[in-house]
């Protein structure tokens, strides 16, 4: 079994107010479904960038915090799922169908 990251990406402009209960209900039913099929390793909704720190190492060694996040894009990681799958196929499958449920751009990543 490889474990695989299914990050879900968001607008940086993204309002989550806008999530009906229709929504909610289909991502808590797949949550569910991959729990019962034994996939779903971790799983972690993230709050918006602006509440975001990043620290980066400086001259000698000193460690510099800001407020934002580490990369200024147009998108960001709003949630993901940890999977833990037989192959990429089947990752891919249950990806599709959180593409569908969140209705959102999703990406798939293998762990080392």
């Amino acid at each position: 079994m490889t474990r695989y990251l299914v990050a879900i990406h968001r607008a940086d402009d993204y309002d989550p107010s806008t999530e009906d209960e229709a929504m909610g209900r289909e991502i808590s039913a797949l949550n569910v479904e991959m729990v019962e099929a034994g996939v779903r390793a971790f799983v972690g909704g993230l709050q918006p960038t602006s509440r975001a720190k990043s620290l980066r190492l400086g001259p000698g060694g000193q460690v510099l915090v800001t407020d934002g996040p580490y990369l200024e894009t147009k998108e960001y990681v709003g949630g993901f799922w940890v999977l833990e799958t037989a192959s990429l196929d089947e990752a891919l499958e249950w990806a599709r169908r959180a593409a569908i449920a969140c209705k959102a751009h999703v990406e798939v990543r293998p762990f080392h």
